[in-house]
């Protein structure tokens, strides 16, 4: 799916700043390796290697979108699910396009998509200290589910599981 972001938010407001000014998402490829990384990098303490992203372009198993602005990847998400749960592993947004709806443009995807593929409830996990994060999610029906003790490093920090129940059928 690749498609222009435009029009009211999926919460049924107004339009974010980013669908404002466009934004694109698409599935990534690996053409998008380097950037996704580069963000990765700057967005965790803990980054995965890039050979993990390789590695997951493609896989049918993984929806991996890629949200693009004026031509250039400004963040990334990733969804696994199996059987009827799903699991959000990454949400990214470049430092320099942070609070600007990126973020919420993916999340509404993955929730979409992981309606769309048959999941019935869908999980994610967040540092504790995030407050922008448990807000978006929040905003999206994320509930607290459970706590993961040093679930982080660099720093080290406790984890919030969250997890969001989702309609049959997609619907």
């Amino acid at each position: 799916m690749s498609d222009n972001v435009r029009g009211p938010a999926a919460s049924g407001g107004a339009p974010s700043p980013a669908a404002a000014r466009g934004v694109r998402v698409r599935g990534a490829t690996p053409a998008d390796v380097g950037a996704v990384h580069a963000i990765e990098v700057a967005s965790f303490g803990d980054p995965w290697p890039r050979n993990a992203f390789v590695a997951l372009v493609g896989e049918p198993r993984v929806y991996f979108p890629v949200a693009e602005l004026a031509g250039a990847v400004a963040g990334y998400a990733m969804l696994v699910v199996a059987a009827d749960e799903g699991e959000i592993t990454n949400i990214a947004v470049a430092p320099a396009a942070r609070r600007d709806g990126i973020g919420a443009i993916l999340l509404d995807r993955l929730i979409d998509e992981a309606a769309r593929r048959g999941a019935r409830t869908l999980y994610l996990d967040v540092r504790e200290s995030n407050a922008g994060a448990r807000a978006l999610y929040a905003s999206r029906g994320f509930a607290e589910a459970g706590r993961r003790r040093r679930y982080y490093s660099a720093p080290v920090e406790d984890a919030l599981s969250l997890r969001l129940a989702l309609p049959a059928g997609g619907d």
